[in-house]
């Protein structure tokens, strides 16, 4: 099937040649990254964690959110979903891996990395966040591969797999929920410490990866023959509804506990987001605009005449996804470190070197879904043929 991501048109290998632009350039800096260290970056002391985890955290939730076709497919037998369901596995794929590289390039030295797994320590988040990660990207490579290889033979997938399958489905809960985990353990940051983390966590992941599924199988049926059907891009865009509003609510109730609460330590941080604190406003506007986009797409989506017109739609799903990676990333992950545990203020930034390296990390992500999409558009192609 390899062979299939070899043939394309002009516009295929213009796509590809630019992602390799992009992804060379985040190697270059990444290099010099290596060399002079993470003080080419806008971290320090105050805030170790910043753009790179933000980016992991939104994406963890892009892989989470293949479930949401993979469930009504082979739980419900939702045969609209038929064609949509290889597009998700393979997004969760690549998804993954810009995940990975996200904690790769934020460790300072990459070599870290293979410390937890040659010293496992089995009550860290964090060896339990990769675990899960990792058995999540190969449960959903050998089920795409083993699935639609059955595809391609007009025979049905052999009966092991299926319940690999039914397995993925509490996996991918569990590699979002073991992300918040990571967040809410931390005793010394009391903005993560909540019970709803993980929920809410899970909910905007089933907002805005479905939204971006909308998006892709948009651009495939425009630019391509593969059409996953309007009965399933009107099913996804409902879930995207129904996430989006239960992510909002999610939102308002961590909000409401935080101010009525009143415990300066809480409030401090809301009130960093949406108000700044003295001359300090970083996040401000930034902040704003996600709730109004959030808000104002959902007033948009709950209008099933909008919801019907593709055009409307992905303008919609492409708000939600800013929307969801403001609040999420810069919101959730900044935010949590200003105030610092003194009480001081200090401000954060991605510089140019952090913002090129994940830059070529997306990129890196994108060519692998580019490669994969192709791969399964040809061999459809094949099929019907």
């Amino acid at each position: 099937m390899l062979e299939k991501a070899l043939k394309g048109t002009p516009k295929y290998w213009i796509l590809v040649g630019l992602l390799l632009i992009m992804v060379g350039a985040g190697v270059l800096t990444f290099l010099r990254q290596l060399q002079e260290g993470l003080g080419i970056t806008g971290l320090g002391r105050d805030i170790p964690w910043g753009f790179y985890i933000a980016q992991f955290t939104f994406m963890v939730g892009v892989a989470a959110s293949a479930v949401m076709v993979v469930l009504p497919y082979y739980l419900h037998d939702f045969k609209a979903f038929g064609r949509l369901v290889i597009l998700g596995e393979m997004l969760a794929v690549s998804a993954v891996l810009v995940c990975s590289l996200f904690i790769f390039v934020d460790m300072g030295q990459p070599s870290r990395v293979l410390n937890v797994m040659l010293y496992p320590t089995l009550g860290s988040p964090m060896f339990w966040d990769m675990m899960s990660l990792m058995g999540y990207a190969g449960l959903n490579a050998v089920i795409a591969y083993v699935t639609f290889g059955a595809e391609r033979a007009g025979v049905a997938p052999p009966k092991w797999i299926k319940p690999i399958i039914i397995l993925s489905i509490p996996w991918a809960v569990s590699i979002h929920t073991v992300t918040a985990f990571l967040y809410a353990g931390l005793e010394a940051r009391q903005f993560w410490m909540t019970a709803i983390l993980a929920p809410r966590f899970l909910a905007s992941a089933f907002a805005s990866g479905p939204s971006l599924l909308i998006i892709l199988a948009l651009v495939l049926r425009k630019f391509t023959k593969f059409d996953v059907g309007d009965v399933a891009i009107a099913k996804l865009a409902q879930i995207v509804t129904y996430a989006l509003a239960v992510s909002i609510f999610f939102f308002l109730v961590e909000l409401f506990t935080g101010l009525y609460s009143d415990i300066p330590s809480h409030t401090a941080h809301f009130e960093y987001m949406f108000k700044g604190i003295g001359e300090h406003k970083a996040l401000v506007n930034w902040m704003w605009t996600s709730q109004i986009l959030a808000f104002g797409s959902l007033g948009v989506l709950l209008m099933p005449s909008a919801r019907k017109k593709h055009g409307v739609l992905a303008v919609v799903c492409g708000l939600v996804i800013f929307a969801i990676w403001i609040e999420k990333g810069l919101g959730m992950i900044i935010a949590a470190f200003v105030p610092n545990t003194f009480h001081r203020v200090v401000e954060y930034a991605p510089t140019g070197p952090e913002l090129t390296i994940s830059l070529g990390v997306y990129a890196l992500g994108a060519l692998l879904l580019t490669v994969l999409y192709k791969i399964a558009i040809g061999v459809r192609e094949e099929v019907e043929s």
